[in-house]
């Protein structure tokens, strides 16, 4: 399980754990829209398995989503008097949006690493 979490923040095939699933080094420090390679580079392993594959990872950045938006909630309200306070309502956009092209990257690494075939 921890190795596991250890090639998802390092972008590695979920086959070989040689190549890599996007096109940039780290899944981190970059913005925009991801670009994912369609077959690993290493073992040729197929990264979208059918047209819609990663619908399913639109849930996943959901919840990463949702998590994020309350964490940051939890950490905003010890800075405020009131208990729940507008000004924090920027504050949580701000993180969400500053973390959407992460969640794109990770969301679809996370869906690819749960439903990988075992079996090869």
């Amino acid at each position: 399980m921890s190795n596991s979490i250890v090639h998802i923040l390092n972008n590695d095939c979920p086959h070989c754990l040689k190549g890599k699933v996007f096109n940039e080094k780290s899944i981190f420090f970059n913005f925009g829209f991801p670009k994912m390679n369609q077959y690993c580079s290493h073992c040729n392993y197929k990264f979208e398995k059918e047209p819609g594959y990663f619908f399913g990872a639109m849930y996943v950045n959901y919840g990463l989503t949702v998590a994020q938006g309350i964490a940051t909630y939890v950490i905003a309200q010890f800075f405020f008097t009131e208990t729940f306070d507008l000004r924090i309502i920027p504050i949580i956009a701000v993180v969400i949006i500053a973390m959407a092209s992460i969640n794109i990257r990770l969301s679809r690494l996370l869906w690819i690493y749960m439903f990988k075939n075992y079996s090869m």
